[in-house]
């Protein structure tokens, strides 16, 4: 396992990157090292900054701290091996073996992850183990290799060049690994199932391996594995033969990718569970490093789909504590801002230049809405999501699950007392 110093100094005046939701600053004295600043600043639909929640960059980074500490526990692995070696088990629904393979290495020396610790910000600590005094937004992280795709152009047409992937090492896979746990309104394939005829519906379901017709909320029996490219100007969704020739990966590897993501799912899905909430999807990023396969990047509220399920009035609503909650608010109480940026992205498929030039160019022409201002009041409900995350991590779990109780029932009221109920429960309701 790499040894990383108990103690660093912070030098942050120059940031090497600054992106919609953190910083990142090179280390002195430490060139393969790199700290992350998490930022209160949010994006959705891949716009940039548009929202701000205060208290969300500690909350990020304290989760992201929890999760990492998680994933290089053995332990933790050694309790999800027994979860998941009953009967009718992933592990025994995997003939190949590469499960149990997977799932026993980590157990002996947990998941390797690029995840240093939590800085201490007054004094540079390092704290790979626990949390400082006062948690920070602050993360040492290991440096990995960001590589783009090149953008070909042959006269009407445009393609992204991947062939560099296959000479190089020490490098993120250019792919998001989602991993789908069940099905929400907002997922993704949903949306493409509804759009496919009858035929191609059976096809899309057999990819997928799934047994029975796709509807918002339900839980499938075995992870969904769905793929998207990383580093082109908009995710796009992809076969996972194309994600296995994109990865720069051999065959093996890039199967082991896939049970690392399963399985890092299932740890985190107990993690939430202590919260009172059901994990849907995730996403992962992961490294190459050698032999070796690295989670990096980071897991947070902004890269999950969890939801507190609450019955009211004879209905289940699921109240999302994730950015899925801002990415609804946007489509409910701004939908002509949420057209425009959807229309911005269809012309950029066509044409290959960012969909946000797009939209940008068409706000100064005003043919599409300025960017919306969020209400403050939806933006304190936000806040107290944030707030739990720390509640949480100090131990106060059955605290934890009233107060999300009642910032559920709290966003639903927002929602009815703006006139919007019926658009909130056509996304989040069943009955």
């Amino acid at each position: 396992m790499t040894e990383f110093p108990n103690k660093i100094s912070l030098n942050m005046d120059n940031p090497r990157y600054t992106g919609s939701v953190q910083k990142l600053y090179d280390v002195p004295g430490h060139p393969e090292l790199l700290i992350s600043e998490t930022t209160a600043g949010g994006s959705v639909f891949d716009v940039g900054t548009i929202f701000n929640i205060e208290g969300s960059d500690v909350g990020r980074a304290s989760f992201r701290h929890l999760v990492f500490q998680e994933l290089q526990n053995p332990e933790a692995w050694k309790d999800l091996l027994q979860k998941l070696g009953g009967e009718g088990s992933l592990i025994q629904k995997d003939k190949s073996g590469l499960v149990e393979k997977v799932l026993s290495g980590f157990s002996k020396n947990g998941a390797p992850t690029h995840h240093a610790g939590m800085i201490d910000r007054s004094s540079g600590e390092v704290y790979a183990k626990g949390f400082p005094s006062r948690p920070s937004n602050l993360t040492l992280i290991k440096k990995y290799k960001v590589e783009k795709p090149e953008l070909n152009k042959l006269l009407r047409w445009h393609f992204y060049d991947y062939e560099k992937y296959h000479h190089i090492d020490q490098y993120v896979i250019p792919l998001e690994y989602i991993v789908r746990l069940g099905i929400t309104s907002g997922s993704s394939i949903l949306r493409k199932y509804s759009a496919l005829g009858d035929s191609q519906k059976k096809e899309y379901l057999n990819d997928l391996g799934i047994d029975r017709p796709l509807s918002p909320w339900i839980q499938f029996d075995c992870p969904v594995v769905d793929l998207t490219t990383k580093y082109e100007p908009e995710d796009r969704n992809i076969s996972r033969q194309e994600a296995a020739l994109i990865s720069g990966t051999d065959g093996s590897t890039f199967a082991r990718s896939m049970i690392m993501a399963i399985l890092g799912a299932y740890l985190l899905q107990r993690i939430f569970a202590g919260m009172g909430l059901f994990l849907w999807d995730l996403k992962w990023e992961i490294a190459k490093d050698g032999d070796n396969l690295v989670f990096v990047d980071t897991i947070d509220t902004d890269s999950v789909r969890v939801t507190f399920n609450i019955v009211r009035d004879n209905r289940t609503y699921f109240v999302h504590f994730n950015k899925q909650s801002m990415r609804d608010y946007y489509k409910i109480m701004h939908s002509g801002w949420y057209s425009a940026v959807n229309e911005a992205k269809k012309i950029a498929a066509e044409t290959g230049k960012a969909f946000t030039e797009i939209l940008t160019e068409g706000q100064k022409k005003s043919e599409y809405p300025s960017t919306p201002v969020i209400d403050k009041q939806f933006l304190d409900l936000q806040k107290r999501k944030f707030e739990m995350i720390q509640g949480f991590i100090r131990g106060k779990e059955k605290e934890l699950q009233k107060e999300a109780e009642k910032i559920a029932r709290a966003e639903i009221d927002y929602y009815a007392s703006a006139k919007k109920i019926e658009e909130y429960e056509e996304l989040n309701m069943a009955y």
